[in-house]
């Protein structure tokens, strides 16, 4: 079917944002549609806003709007500690926990040769200058674990070793309330390995 040329258009940016396919956008922008006017040119400026003024942070590297960001600038956080993640949005995540009390690196991104990303294209150089810096006890790689994640975290583990630093990884396995049958052999393997005693 063929919208409205502004129709068109307001699709055509939605699907432009990840995993939003075509039935997808044409959703969002239908909901948009409906919605009434000022909620419309709030969220246009909420947007805008967000652009604008969130920046990165020069010694982590997460999302912020104040350089340092508030969890750098925070003197009750563990120096001790530099957890490192592949993006801004991991940090929430962990945060979220109330668990951990450290600092955080943002790779922004991680090693994957198929889509052009090497080492050089992350935030890692700015990670070895920190450790030399700030001297971690801890470095702590929580990249996702999927194939990227894992080659990631394998070449921290490689370039980290003459710091003669503490460098672990996330421990992986099962989700809570999640059955043994549907679990695939990878999350199986990392589970067993990852068991501890009771």
């Amino acid at each position: 079917m063929r919208y409205y040329d502004s129709l068109a258009r307001l699709i055509a940016q939605f699907q432009k944002l990840p995993g939003i396919g075509s039935k997808t956008a044409q959703r969002l922008a239908f909901y948009i549609l409906k919605m009434p006017e000022p909620e419309v040119r709030e969220f246009a400026a909420a947007l805008v806003e967000a652009r604008a003024k969130l920046l990165t942070c020069s010694v982590c590297g997460n999302m912020t709007d104040s350089d340092p960001c508030h969890i750098c600038s925070d003197p009750r956080r563990e120096r001790k500690y530099i957890c490192v993640v592949q993006e801004p949005r991991d940090v929430l995540a962990l945060e979220r926990t109330n668990e951990y009390r450290g600092q955080y690196h943002v790779l922004n991104g991680a090693i994957s040769p198929l889509d052009g990303i090497g080492p050089d294209e992350l935030n890692i150089k700015s990670l070895l200058a920190r450790i030399r810096q700030e001297k971690p006890e801890e470095i702590i790689v929580a990249t996702n674990p999927n194939v990227q994640g894992e080659a990631t975290a394998m070449y921290l583990a490689q370039i980290l070793k003459p710091f003669d630093i503490r460098v672990t990884r996330l421990a992986l396995g099962l989700p809570v309330g999640g059955d043994l049958e549907y679990a695939d052999e990878m999350t199986l393997a990392r589970a067993l390995e990852g068991r501890k005693k009771i």
